[in-house]
């Protein structure tokens, strides 16, 4: 499953190296990653990964295959 996150602001560079397996571009007011996330063990460990970092996740959703 693909799925794309948009972090609300501009993560900095050693905030991104937090999610080696998510590619990342920016756009206006926000971060976006997207990748291949392979369960929901790994959806919810992305989800304690951005709390724990203190990001606010603005949007989380599966893109089509």
């Amino acid at each position: 499953m693909r799925y794309e996150i948009r972090v609300d602001g501009e993560m900095s560079d050693e905030l991104t190296t937090a999610f080696p397996e998510l590619d990342t571009f920016v756009v206006p007011h926000q971060t976006v990653m997207y990748g291949q996330v392979d369960d929901e063990a790994h959806l919810y460990g992305l989800l304690i990964r951005f709390q724990s970092l203190g990001l606010h996740v603005a949007e989380f959703r599966r893109l089509p295959e």
